[in-house]
């Protein structure tokens, strides 16, 4: 065993806030001698079953002699977490390292017996399976690699979680006792699993937010104005179904209601529990009422105030210590400097935050992180003839301002699953955790679409944000490659959501046009081409086409196979609600509901009343039967037949097929999922999301025809729709990571630990990178240095002629154009003229250093980089090399592992690609062998993240095969990989 002075000191990176099943958080934490009391405490607490099931036999106190053996650890051999609420304990897990002879051992005795106790209070909310993932980590940061526990048969909640766990393991019987023995080895079943319960557990630790019981407003003022009254009145105006309390701790000790609602000094005073608490009081005075929140039990916070990060460093630290408080009372912030939250649900109808009105129900999913951003959006989305109207609205809306805690990668756990929510549009200033984010964007997005504007410009100072060395147009490109739809503006993110909301997914990118304006259809003609769509030639109707004329028209083009997509202009007939708009809007709406899988939309400009008879509900459908009134704040379908003329700069309106119905709050006929079926409230176990044919419609009732008023906005929402349509089809087929005989992983793997033993970090010589790459497959060119022109002849000699004669020196390197090469050399005489040309031009040998290289085929000269980024991970990029692809910024980028499909994309993706495949008469360059080379270096990097940069430049890529002229290899301790560790809330 090792002595205490070198035994290592407390390992405070263990401690870590996880999420439970039923979405509450604990902490855990190693255990020190300083929680003696805590142990016997939680032991008290626990049932005389489950100290049986502990120790094998009653057990009904522990001695002193228990409590110091279980409080007193060295962190290597004994080690004992923790997981605590409210600074108790609710839950422990020990283990011991073990020799063969199941004895007490040390190091490098590789095994170690685990065991468990669970308050029974807490027991069934998943506290075990987090400490299990918690206690194998820091086991394998130890050196063990296996566990062993022993377990009564009649404990099966406990023998469910090591088998639940996914590890590989030996299970036997012997003497009345289940031995269990598992390796901690993640595999691919171990990490399932462990994203699944991330999943369900984030996703139901934001369901208790949105979807309280009951709500507290702690500062609401005594007289009307102020936010924390505003807020009070907001959610009262919505008509929140569940109970609703006014706090203030300076109320009169004789007030006992504020505008109907119950007041308290405190929440304490309130009798029942507590789901959610709004927080709207000074930043100085939200300690003591997060306290009041723990101590009654209040599961969740949405803190409005602002005075934390967004202030400065004194509000990063309020911040930080905002977010321990109520973690350690299991409680999950929205905030703080929040504009709030918003459910629409029938069931639940919650407007916490500024917003005066709660919006008009429907399927979109928002999310926010700048409350003037969300302002302006709900507004879009509220107007009729500016947004969205009838059942095309919002299901949830969240403002998580600073992002301390909750973010948008608990919002998309949350969407997943919600049957609510259709299409997800997010406006993400920062991006916390990339990493996760692109893996829960490439699931959601497989489900339903996610419209993502991402800023630009550094994060705001409220945000705290991992570092990244990765462009932002790489980003961007990695997101679209997880089938984020990534656009630039909130009118685009409007534009967009709304077409996917209510119209089926195109099949391709052929457009067919037509209406009665031949400009408005030229217009529009342009703009497919530009956004990369393949029109059809305009069909010009004539300005006196009919609204006959109309449908049998789109009817015709829908019924086209060589159409995916519809476009309407039109010129509107002068004059409001004329009948003319009506009778046009209607012959649109009733051939579209004809072919429901083809996407129509329609550019008009906007003269009359066209929009609004578009955006006007028009069911002769009979009401159903027994149907409930609508709830406060409702708009019925008949209130919903005049509306304010959009101006261009606001969002598209949208058209209703017959059946559909507008009413403002869902009711059960109107809020249906994709298939047709009544959605039903979302509960805890609901099951994942089956992906839907992306070109159904989400329901043939509600399907609404957008109306853009400007022939670029409509066809920009249209092609991103294209985009993701493919996305879609490709993603069900993502294709596979090859194997290759003469890769040498092991060989590589130690011949990488060799060259670290050098240091922490270097960048490879020439050989030692040549043999490094070798071992996957990818062959360097030889390049012999020449410091005088004798050295150059020989080496030319070595090589055989023609050859080629390169300066290195940084500033020379990879710059043809400045003349630092000289090619085709042909024997020695020539290099030997080129070797003076060179020196005189750049100056001595020693400060070019010139190499001599053969010569290799021509072709087309490109550049494939990989590099591992902290916060993003492992990239692969790809381009062509020189000037004019760095000035375009000409480059692709997939997420490693890239598979056969993503190598063959990434390698057509750049716009410069053509001139790989015959551009202008030239000659097709062996392309499959380029894509063999990003796929064995994508091996490379994935199978060892110590290489964290490579660099092969140039490759030039001939007709029949490529040569790599040059190769920079970096080594360093691979990054942190937290998704591969246990499941942890960030720490900000």
């Amino acid at each position: 065993m090792q002595s205490a002075s070198d035994r290592p000191e407390y390992p405070a990176h263990w401690e870590a806030d996880v999420v439970l099943r039923d979405g509450g958080t604990a902490r855990i934490r190693p255990i020190t001698v300083d929680d003696a009391e805590r142990l016997v405490s939680f032991y008290e607490q626990v049932s005389d079953e489950s100290k049986y099931y502990r120790f094998f036999a009653p057990y009904p106190r522990l001695s002193a002699k228990d409590v110091h053996r279980f409080t007193h650890h060295d962190f290597v051999d004994r080690v004992g977490l923790a997981a605590t609420v409210g600074g108790e304990f609710i839950a422990t897990v020990r283990y011991d390292r073990i020799g063969a002879d199941g004895m007490a051992a040390s190091a490098p005795a590789d095994e170690a017996e685990v065991a468990f106790l669970v308050q029974d209070a807490h027991q069934g909310r998943g506290v075990a399976s987090a400490l299990l993932e918690h206690i194998a980590a820091v086991a394998r940061e130890r050196g063990i690699r296996r566990f062993a526990a022993e377990v009564l048969p009649a404990n099966t909640k406990m023998i469910k979680v090591f088998t639940d766990a996914g590890y590989t393991q030996k299970r036997s019987f012997e003497d009345g006792v289940v031995r269990l023995e598992f390796d901690l080895e993640p595999t691919e079943r171990s990490l399932a699993v462990q994203r699944a319960r991330e999943q369900r557990a984030e996703a139901r630790s934001v369901r208790r937010l949105l979807a309280p019981g009951s709500v507290a407003v702690i500062g609401t003022g005594r007289t009307p104005g102020g936010v924390g009254r505003g807020l009070l009145r907001n959610i009262r105006a919505s008509g929140f179904t569940g109970r609703l309390h006014a706090v203030n701790k300076a109320f009169p000790g004789d007030l006992r209601e504020l505008d109907g609602v119950p007041a308290h000094r405190s929440v304490r005073d309130i009798d029942g529990p507590v789901d959610l608490a709004v927080v709207a009081v000074p930043a100085e005075q939200v300690p003591e009422a997060v306290t009041e929140c723990g101590a009654h039990g209040v599961q969740g916070l949405v803190v409005v105030s602002a005075g934390y990060a967004e202030s400065g460093p004194e509000g990063r630290e309020r911040q930080r210590a905002l977010v321990r408080q109520a973690r350690a009372y299991g409680m999950r912030i929205i905030g703080p400097n929040s504009f709030g939250v918003i459910n629409t649900s029938p069931e639940v109808l919650l407007n916490a935050s500024l917003a005066p009105e709660l919006p008009r129900a429907g399927r979109i999913g928002l999310f926010t992180q700048s409350g003037a951003i969300g302002t302006a959006l709900l507004s879009r989305l509220h107007r009729r003839g500016g947004g969205v109207t009838g059942v095309t609205g919002v299901s949830t809306f969240v403002s998580a301002g600073n992002r301390a805690d909750v973010s948008g990668n608990d919002v998309l756990q949350y969407w997943y699953d919600d049957p609510d929510t259709d299409v997800v549009l997010m406006y993400l200033e920062s991006i916390g955790n990339p990493r996760k984010f692109t893996r829960l964007s490439r699931r959601t997005a497989a489900a339903k679409p996610l419209v993502v504007v991402q800023s630009a410009g550094s994060a705001p100072q409220g945000h705290a944000v991992r570092a990244t060395r990765l462009p932002h147009t790489t980003v961007s490109a990695l997101l679209r490659q997880a089938g984020v739809i990534r656009v630039d503006t909130i009118t685009e993110l409007v534009d967009t959501g709304l077409l996917l909301a209510r119209q089926p997914l195109p099949r391709g990118p052929k457009v067919a046009i037509l209406g009665n304006s031949e400009s408005l259809g030229v217009l529009t003609y342009d703009a497919c081409l530009s956004a990369g769509l393949r029109p059809q030639p305009p069909r010009d109707l004539t300005t006196q086409a009919s609204a006959d004329d109309f449908h049998a028209a789109l009817s015709g083009a829908l019924a086209d196979d060589t159409c995916d997509a519809v476009v309407v202009t039109a010129i509107p007939a002068i004059g409001e609600s004329s009948p003319g708009d009506a009778e046009l809007a209607e012959a649109l709406r009733s051939a579209a509901a004809a072919v429901p899988t083809k996407p129509v939309l329609v550019v008009h400009v906007e003269l009359g009343g066209l929009a609004e008879a578009l955006s006007a509900a028009t069911s002769t459908a009979p009401q159903a039967t027994g149907s409930a009134p609508p709830a406060r704040g409702t708009t019925r379908a008949s209130d919903a037949t005049t509306a304010p003329t959009a101006e261009p700069a606001d969002g598209p309106t949208t058209a209703a097929t017959p059946g559909s119905t507008t009413s403002g709050h869902r009711a059960a006929a109107a809020a249906q999922p994709p298939g047709g079926t009544a959605a039903q409230p979302r509960t805890a176990s609901a099951p994942a999301p089956q992906a839907s044919d992306p070109q159904t419609p989400a329901s043939e009732d509600s399907r609404l025809i957008p109306a853009y008023p400007a022939a670029e906005r409509a066809v920009r929402a249209l092609a991103e729709a294209v985009r993701y349509g493919q996305w879609r089809r490709d993603a069900a087929d993502p294709g596979r990571v090859p194997e290759y005989e003469d890769i040498d992983e092991k060989g590589a793997a130690r011949r990488i630990d060799g060259l670290l033993a050098r240091g922490q970090g270097l960048t490879l010589g020439a050989d030692d990178a040549c043999e490094l790459l070798g071992r996957y497959g990818i062959r360097v060119r030889r390049a012999l240095p020449a410091p005088t022109p004798d050295d150059a002849a020989r080496a030319a000699r070595d090589l055989g002629y023609p050859v080629a004669l390169k300066a290195t020196a940084p500033h020379l390197r990879h710059r043809a154009d400045l003349g630092g090469v000289r090619l085709d050399l042909a024997d020695e005489e020539q290099l030997r003229r080129a070797y003076a040309e060179l020196t005189d031009l750049f100056g001595r040998p020693e400060e070019l250093r010139p190499v001599v290289q053969g010569m290799a085929p021509r072709g087309v000269d490109t550049v494939v980089r990989a590099v591992i980024d902290p916060a993003a991970g492992a990239v692969l990029s790809f381009g062509l090399a020189g000037a004019a692809s760095q000035l375009l910024d000409d480059m692709a980028h997939r997420l490693v592992p890239v598979t056969d499909r993503d190598a063959t994309s990434l390698v057509r993706s750049i716009r410069t690609a053509p001139l790989l495949f015959g551009w202008r008469g030239s000659t097709p360059v062996d392309t499959p062998a380029l894509e063999e080379l990003l796929l064995r270096l994508s091996r490379l990097v994935d199978d060892h993240p110590e290489v964290v940069a490579v660099t092969l430049e140039p490759v030039v890529v001939a007709p029949h095969g490529l040569s790599v002229l040059d190769a920079s290899v970096r080594l360093a301790p691979p990054p942190a990989r937290d998704d591969l560790g246990p499941r942890t809330l960030p720490v900000y």
